[in-house]
């Protein structure tokens, strides 16, 4: 597999498409969600898996989100997620509320390539009467009195996620971000921005291999040094929380937003 330019990548995404994102403390490639901005990508469907966090809150203030399914969209130390509160409070933004177990079986589901998912742990709560998708029925192999909920399979058009290494075989190394393996089994597309590539097979390395997705289910792969950034990236580097807590006191109002997206997103060079 060659790599491609971040830009490059982005420009396959096309405006609708249905977006899954890891969380902060996973493996989030904010390169490719700068690069969605500086495309203008619009009417995108954000996926939080199983929460959401920086990179959801730019695309929202860009204008390129209108629905987002997650569990939260936090910035953790930082508080609030300050322009997907506004669009939420504006109307201008769909959310489809879900719980952590809730997103991972859905995703579940679609990797092992069943329609749906049991689970327990809903039943009893206020989701469910708003989430029409997610059906209670009766266990078949109990003798009754024992409801549990579907839930509907979610394969996400694309993936979207930064690892640290990909060969030039398109196997990508997430370590034990495991969950970033189920995302690209169960989307149609994983797109991967990593920090350098490794010289080798990253699968016929015994102590890399079982850290690696297989290149079987990745559709595309850029160079994007300090692509995770300000997140923390495995033993790579740290999170800055600096950073994330200067934009939260500048995102509060669209001003200032546009401001920091100004100088932090668009007066970049594009990524080659």
């Amino acid at each position: 597999m060659i790599p491609e330019a971040v830009e490059a990548l982005a420009a396959r995404i096309p405006d609708g498409a249905r977006i899954a994102l890891p969380p902060d403390n996973s493996l989030p490639s904010l390169a490719l969600a700068k690069a969605l901005i500086r495309r203008g990508a619009r009417g995108l469907r954000l996926i939080g898996v199983p929460v959401s966090g920086f990179a959801t809150d730019l695309l929202i203030g860009a204008g390129c989100a209108v629905e987002v399914e997650t569990s939260a969209v936090s910035l953790g130390e930082a508080g609030f997620a300050p322009r997907f509160s506004a669009a939420l409070k504006e109307g201008r933004l769909t959310v489809r509320d879900a719980t952590c177990p809730a997103m991972h079986s859905m995703l579940q589901a679609a990797e092992k390539g069943v329609p749906f998912m049991p689970l327990r742990g809903l039943i009893g709560s206020d989701i469910l009467a708003n989430r029409p998708d997610w059906r209670v029925v009766d266990n078949p192999l109990a003798d009754g009195g024992d409801p549990i909920v579907l839930l509907p399979a979610l394969s996400p058009d694309f993936a979207l996620f930064h690892a640290v290494l990909a060969d030039r075989e398109g196997n990508v190394w997430v370590g034990r971000r495991r969950e970033c393996a189920t995302l690209s089994h169960a989307a149609k597309q994983a797109l991967v921005t990593v920090e350098r590539l490794h010289p080798g097979n990253l699968l016929e390395d015994e102590r890399l291999a079982p850290g690696t997705i297989s290149a079987t289910y990745i559709s595309g792969v850029a160079v994007a040094e300090r692509g995770a950034h300000p997140v923390a990236l495995l033993d790579e580097y740290g999170a800055d929380a600096d950073y994330v807590a200067a934009y939260a006191r500048s995102a509060k109002t669209e001003a200032g937003f546009r401001d920091w997206l100004e100088q932090h997103v668009l007066a970049l060079e594009p990524a080659q």
